[in-house]
């Protein structure tokens, strides 16, 4: 077996999941965490971020999950968790929803039995589960799934997503296309908690400048990157002004 080199290490570090800390980005980032350290109270405020698929919603997310990972407390035996980051099932289903909650935060095998337990009793062990762990925030990413149920579904699990912040006393942050925003918005009670924060696709100026600066700053490059002008214009041409694609082709050509 060929022994890694350090260019191969150097090209996997610039393929890899970069965190840039750009300013749009750490805007978001300084908004959710003033959610996460507020007093508690039954409505909570919280946050709907959207934008463009691969726009850098998720990565954000990521990255907040990542400054609240669950803290194992050895005295109590407890493990708090102030942060819990879930994917929306690909359909509003109240169940399927419920069983993400209990795996995500490691529930013992016993309790994922889907047949043997009704919605109402999963709702119950949901929430007494989550309190036990101390949630301050709860963040559901892909909220646009929720598009491809009917309107009385997704009625349903967005009355589930208020009920859950409610009885917790948790930030509700929702990350989805802009296309979801319509579908928050049915829920008029939701909509008014929910701050709407719009992310959207790079243009041809000076913030787009420095985050490519910041970009090749950040990667190992062999040798110095001599983009101009032309560069940064042929980039969003390619790309839509998509983060994830922008930042595939630059990674493309360390």
């Amino acid at each position: 077996m060929r022994a890694e080199t350090e260019d191969d290490g150097r090209i996997a570090l610039i393929q890899s999941d970069i965190w840039i800390g750009f300013p749009r980005a750490e805007q978001v980032l300084d908004r959710l965490h003033g959610l996460i350290e507020m007093s508690r109270q039954t409505r909570m405020p919280g946050l709907l971020v959207h934008g463009a698929s691969g726009i850098g919603k998720t990565m954000i997310a990521r990255n907040l999950s990542r400054r609240y990972a669950p803290e194992y407390d050895p005295e109590s035996g407890v493990t708090h968790t102030p942060l819990l980051l879930l994917q929306a099932p690909p359909a509003p289903d109240e169940r399927r929803f419920y069983m993400h909650i209990l795996a995500a935060v490691g529930a013992p095998s016993s309790t994922l039995s889907l047949k043997a337990q009704s919605v109402a009793s999963l709702e119950v062990r949901v929430v007494g589960l989550l309190r036990d762990l101390g949630l301050r925030m709860i963040m559901i990413d892909e909220v646009h799934n929720l598009l491809a149920g009917t309107h009385r579904e997704q009625r349903r699990f967005l009355n589930v997503l208020r009920y859950l912040s409610n009885e917790l006393e948790a930030s509700l942050v929702c990350y989805g296309v802009s296309e979801a925003v319509d579908a928050i918005r049915g829920d008029v009670q939701l909509a008014r908690r929910l701050d709407e924060h719009h992310l959207p696709n790079w243009r041809d100026d000076a913030e787009f400048s420095d985050m490519i600066q910041t970009l090749i700053a950040a990667m190992p490059l062999e040798k110095k990157s001599n983009l101009q002008v032309r560069s940064l214009k042929q980039i969003l041409a390619l790309t839509g002004g998509v983060t994830s694609r922008i930042f595939a082709l630059v990674s493309r050509s360390p």
